[in-house]
């Protein structure tokens, strides 16, 4: 589907593409840490979309198999929602938001308590064509 032809376009994706061609994919409230998912995040960030599929099948981190399945679906929706071709994408942005954090106690020595922060994270995958992205960059000179 062509940009013209929208009909309804989400706020999401207007600020996350604009007009331009691409599609992303979004999973709230995963339960890792901002922190450790923003690692795993810059291993894939401007990566093609096959090559990022292979590093993040052997990554050693938990949150590695969240972003597999992540950008799997980012470029699923470009494939049906927009007609690109799946060899072509890349990443073009990887956000990793902070999510709800939930306050849980320890019991301490003494009859204290230690509060511990069991902190939540928002992902968010965009892919773009290839040539859309030189485009920008300014890259076919």
């Amino acid at each position: 589907m062509s940009a013209t032809a929208r009909d309804n376009v989400s706020a999401r994706r207007e600020r996350l593409l604009g007009d331009e061609p691409g599609a992303f994919a979004v999973a709230r409230f995963v339960r890792v840490t901002p922190q450790k998912a923003r690692r795993v995040a810059d291993l894939v960030r401007g990566a093609r979309v096959e090559d990022a599929l292979t590093t993040l099948k052997f990554a050693p981190q938990g949150v590695a198999e969240n972003f597999y399945k992540l950008v799997d679906s980012a470029a699923a929706n470009a494939e049906t929602l927009e007609g690109l071709n799946r060899s072509s994408l890349v990443i073009t942005t990887v956000t990793v938001d902070e999510g709800p954090t939930m306050k849980r106690w320890r019991p301490r020595a003494k009859g204290a308590a230690n509060r511990i922060l069991k902190r939540s994270s928002h992902l968010t995958v965009v892919v773009q064509p290839e040539d859309s992205v030189n485009d920008k960059k300014g890259g076919n000179r």
